[in-house]
C-alpha cells in the first residue's frame, strides 16, 4: 500500500494484496506467534520449543514447517539436530508494531465478533 503526498492511500488491485494477506494469515496462529517470540531470543531445536511451550513435537514441527515455507524461519543442521532461527529479523519490528497497535486499541480487537478471541473460540 503506497501513501500519496495528499495523504490518500493509492488503491491497488486486491490480487496485489494477496501476499500480505498470506503473511498475516501465517502469523494468525497463537502457536506460531509463540514460536517466533521464542526464536527472537536465539536459535532453538524442536525439543527446546516443545519443552518451553508445552506442546507435542508433531505440533511444533508442523508450525515450524509452515514458518519455514513462508521464509520466516530457517533451519541450521548440526549433526543429527536442526536448530531453528528467525530468517527475517525485521519480523520482530512488525510484531512490536502489532503490539503497539493492540495497546492503542485496547480490547477492541480482542472483542471483534468475527476475529476476536472470545472464550468460546479457544
Amino acid at each position: 500500500m503506497a501513501i500519496r503526498k495528499s495523504g490518500r492511500v493509492a488503491t491497488r488491485p486486491v490480487e496485489d494484496l494477496a501476499p500480505a494477506a498470506a503473511l498475516f494469515h501465517g502469523l494468525g496462529d497463537p502457536t506460531r506467534l509463540a514460536i517466533l517470540r521464542r526464536l527472537a531470543d536465539g536459535e532453538l531445536r524442536v525439543v527446546d520449543l516443545t519443552g518451553e511451550l508445552g506442546m507435542a513435537q508433531s505440533t511444533v514441527s508442523a508450525h515450524l514447517a509452515c514458518l519455514r515455507d513462508c521464509g520466516l524461519v530457517a533451519g541450521r543442521p548440526q549433526g543429527r539436530q536442526m536448530f531453528y532461527a528467525l530468517a527475517r529479523p525485521e519480523l520482530m519490528d512488525l510484531l512490536r508494531a502489532a503490539e503497539g497497535l493492540l495497546a492503542a486499541t485496547g480490547e477492541a480487537v480482542a472483542l471483534c465478533p468475527a476475529y476476536g478471541c472470545a472464550e468460546d473460540r479457544r
